[in-house]
């Protein structure tokens, strides 16, 4: 892909998953991102299980295409480094509590006084404002928080996460949305902006079909298996030997999934003759459907269903997916050098591609404090100053 932001500098002072998704995405882009980590420990995201090669996979999966420094920011002199490295830059990202950065020197109006072109974005867990506004968060509690969990798993059943981090990675993808509108903006009007997103907001925006629905008929969405509030039949089916997932979107569709059935009656019966009637009736019309199902294999029933131009898909576990030929076919796995120190190691790349190419993958996922000496030096920094902080422990 052209490093179409090729040329911007991020200073990165996030942890865990949301704000690096996001500052992966600027540099997957072509940014150059500077990672600023705690001395001891760095990144939170480094220690969560399982641990490859003695890495965490949530750091390698969300740090690529980036520079790590060290930098104690409980003290004043670490608190001048990002300062110094804040004065060039264009973006200022982090993830640190409402008004941590403000104590230290590194609020918005303390570093746009030195840079008023600083795209400066937050992510924090409950919003910058409010009551909740200090309390930590974590991508299980905005999805708590904003229904998600209430609505999740099968009716009866324990309350049920949603296992991919919807949460924390939808704040990353947020958050890079708006700095790059912000970015857009500053190409107007010469000056940089503030950018805030949290762990609640998003959870609530992903709410927005079941909460409009809610809001137009009182209607509380519970926990809803495979099945679509929306449509029917749009949900999980049991074949002889597993599971297809169905999404027969419109009558069209209802009428060719009756007929791979043979239940051809089925299309034209009052009952389910239109999807405003299926719906009320899905518990009704799944088990008709379900007893004809069961009679195919679940290679069978997805030819089947694919001849007949039925949106239909296996519902694969991450194996297959991994080996499969047409996920395969978009370049969904890069692989990384062969020098790079976990050489097997492929990233899972983004969604997008320009002009047929995708993601900057220019840098691998950095070790602590890898490149601390290059960076300081870049920002003028002797070799004696540098001796003198990792002496005082200020950087590793």
């Amino acid at each position: 892909m052209p490093a179409i932001l090729d040329g911007l500098t991020v200073v990165d002072l996030t942890q865990n998953i949301a704000g690096p998704y996001c500052t992966q995405l600027l540099g997957d882009f072509g940014a150059s991102v500077i990672k600023v980590e705690r001395p001891a420990g760095g990144d939170d995201g480094r220690r969560f299980a399982p641990l490859w090669h003695g890495e965490s996979t949530v750091h390698l999966a969300n740090n690529r295409n980036k520079k790590s420094i060290c930098a104690d920011l409980d003290d004043p002199r670490g608190q001048e480094i990002v300062r110094r490295l804040s004065r060039t830059a264009d973006v200022f990202v982090h993830s640190m509590k409402p008004g941590s950065t403000e104590s230290r020197g590194l609020g918005y109006d303390d570093l746009a006084q030195e840079n008023p072109r600083l795209i400066y974005a937050s992510i924090s867990g409950f919003g910058d404002v409010g009551p909740m506004k200090n309390l930590p968060g974590y991508d299980p509690l905005g999805q708590a928080y904003s229904g998600i969990i209430s609505m999740n798993g099968h009716p009866g059943s324990p309350p049920a996460r949603v296992v991919v981090p919807i949460i924390d990675m939808g704040s990353g993808l947020w958050l890079f949305s708006g700095v790059l509108a912000a970015l857009i903006d500053r190409t107007r009007t010469g000056k940089g902006s503030r950018v805030r997103t949290s762990l609640l907001e998003t959870g609530v925006t992903w709410t927005a079909l079941m909460m409009t629905n809610y809001i137009a008929t009182g209607d509380i969405q519970g926990p809803a298996g495979s099945t679509s509030p929306a449509a029917a039949p749009y949900e999980a089916f049991p074949t002889s030997d597993g599971w297809v997932m169905v999404a027969a979107g419109n009558d069209r569709l209802f009428g060719r999934f009756c007929a791979v059935l043979g239940l051809d009656d089925l299309a034209v019966d009052p009952r389910f003759v239109s999807n405003s009637e299926r719906v009320p009736r899905r518990r009704e019309l799944h088990e008709i459907m379900e007893r004809k199902t069961v009679g195919f294999s679940t290679a069978n029933l997805i030819e089947e269903l694919h001849k007949a131009g039925v949106p239909v898909s296996p519902i694969n576990k991450l194996d297959q997916v991994f080996a499969d030929d047409q996920v395969n076919t978009l370049g969904m796995f890069a692989p990384v050098p062969p020098d790079f120190r976990i050489p097997e190691m492929k990233f899972v790349d983004i969604p997008v591609s320009i002009n047929g190419e995708r993601s900057v993958k220019n840098l691998m996922p950095p070790r602590l404090g890898e490149h601390t000496d290059e960076v300081l030096r870049a920002a003028g920094y002797s070799a004696e100053e540098i001796a003198s902080l990792r002496t005082a422990k200020v950087t590793n």
